[in-house]
């Protein structure tokens, strides 16, 4: 009898520009002390041994497993896009599956912890190998994820990303290490370090901006594909500055002679500077703004030539794409 792995190698760098930011306050204190631990540690036992000795809470637990790594794992760039072979195993019997399962996974996370490096493959498997040392149940959650303005309007793909899912109490939490961990910028891309730490028991709404599992049951929320295929892409700053735009919802567009795609927009404070850019002229023009009721209104026109990819910038800081189809 055989089984197959698939690595999964191929991660689409979602966090090249995503980055959520909600849980700071609650969990500033287990950072700070994740701060002073080494940055690197022998073997899984010995990352999750200093987390126990420091930390009595689950939750906590967690969030300093998902510390560390993201803090201290690099992206392995390298390896985005290269295929790897599938690994190919046999068993005689459920036990003995489980048991090679483990054992793949135990030597997946300790190759990650030694190398400092991974692909999000590498990434959920340290954290689950980590959090079920420390007596947390943790699951790996393979899926897809929106991260080019070439997924608007798409339902999701074959899988190109996988994140965790652990229990606290009777409830399952969703948090993504990997996208965590950085941002890959530059002419010639490299990793740099750049910690998002509301990929951290995000709501299952939030989560889903971005995220879509495999296995339904783990959106932990309504959502449909379609509702996925719909949405605008969105970027770092768009959560992590709190703004949150109350319309449009859809991510498509159709271009006409004439008109407006009109916005209203929560948390933008009356100094933020609106920006936007179509792709196919690439020049950033400014958006006149209005303030109403606690609300940011303003309107990006809309004619014939604007096929391509609208991007929205605040602050002049990329926060969401909508895809402008031709009528």
């Amino acid at each position: 009898m055989k089984n197959i792995t698939k690595t999964f190698n191929i991660c689409l760098l979602l966090f090249l520009f995503l980055g959520f930011s909600a849980n700071a306050q609650d969990y500033a204190k287990v950072d700070n002390v994740v701060k002073t631990y080494p940055k690197s540690f022998s073997s899984p036992d010995k990352l999750a041994d200093q987390i126990a000795k420091d930390f009595t809470r689950d939750d906590e637990k967690a969030r300093a497993a998902f510390t560390w790594i993201a803090t201290n794992i690099r992206y392995d760039y390298a390896a985005y896009g290269v295929n790897e072979r599938p690994v190919a195993y046999s068993f005689r019997t459920e036990q003995e599956k489980i048991a090679k399962e483990k054992a793949m996974k135990t030597d997946l996370a300790q190759k990650t912890l030694k190398s400092k490096k991974g692909v999000c493959q590498g990434y959920s498997t340290l954290f689950l190998v980590v959090a079920e040392k420390l007596g947390l149940e943790s699951e790996i959650i393979p899926g897809s994820s929106k991260s080019h303005p070439a997924h608007i309007g798409k339902a999701p793909g074959a899988s190109d990303h996988a994140w965790n899912a652990v229990k606290m109490g009777s409830e399952w939490k969703l948090l993504d290490v990997t996208f965590a961990a950085g941002t890959v910028t530059g002419a010639k891309p490299e990793f740099v370090f750049k910690f998002n730490d509301s990929y951290f028991f995000s709501d299952p709404d939030t989560f889903f901006l971005n995220h879509f599992p495999d296995d339904k049951k783990w959106l932990l929320t309504n959502k449909t594909e379609e509702d996925f295929a719909n949405l605008p892409l969105y970027y770092g700053d768009y959560l992590m500055k709190g703004y949150k735009f109350v319309s449009p919802q859809a991510g498509t567009f159709k271009t006409a002679p004439s008109g407006f795609i009109e916005f209203k927009v929560k948390n933008l404070r009356p100094e933020d500077k609106v920006h936007y850019a179509f792709s196919r002229d690439r020049i950033i023009k400014e958006a006149a703004v209005q303030q109403k009721g606690g609300l940011t209104a303003f309107a990006i026109p809309l004619n014939n030539s604007s096929v391509g990819t609208l991007t929205v910038y605040i602050n002049q800081k990329s926060v969401a794409s909508y895809k402008i189809n031709k009528a």
